[in-house]
C-alpha cells in the first residue's frame, strides 16, 4: 500500500487545487490572496464593474504578476517571446529543439545600453 501526501488549497470552504509538493501549494495560495487583494482594490476604486468582472480582472493581474511588474517598473510591455520562453521553461524541463532555440537566442541579445549621466559629488 502506497502513501501519498497531497497538499490541497483551501478558500472560503471549497478545493480550489490540489499539488504533490508543499511550495507549489503556497504559490498558488499566495497567488489566490493576491487576486482577492486585487479585487478588494477594484472595488474600492470607484469604478463601475460587476464584482464576477472585478474578480476576473484581478485573478489575471495575479497570474500575470512578472508582466505586471515590468510594467510597472519600466512603463513598457515585456518582449513576448521572453515571457513565452520563460513560461515554456517554468512548464518543462525538457531543452528546446534546435529551431526554437534559435529565434529565442536571436532575441534575447540585450540591446545595447545608453550611456548614463553621472553626477559629479
Amino acid at each position: 500500500m502506497a502513501v501519498e501526501t497531497k497538499f490541497v488549497v483551501v478558500r472560503k470552504g471549497e478545493e480550489k487545487m490540489t499539488f504533490a509538493n508543499k511550495k507549489d501549494a503556497d504559490a498558488y495560495d499566495k497567488m489566490l490572496d493576491m487576486a482577492d487583494t486585487f479585487t478588494e482594490w477594484l472595488s474600492q476604486s470607484g469604478l463601475e464593474i460587476d464584482e464576477a468582472l472585478a474578480e476576473n480582472i484581478a485573478l489575471h493581474l495575479a497570474e500575470q504578476k512578472d508582466a505586471v511588474q515590468h510594467i510597472l517598473r519600466t512603463s513598457k510591455l515585456p518582449e513576448v517571446a521572453a515571457v513565452v520562453v520563460e513560461e515554456a521553461a517554468e512548464e518543462t524541463a525538457e531543452p528546446e529543439t534546435a529551431e526554437h532555440a534559435e529565434p529565442a537566442e536571436a532575441e534575447a541579445t540585450p540591446a545595447p545600453k545608453k550611456p548614463r549621466a553621472v553626477k559629479a559629488a
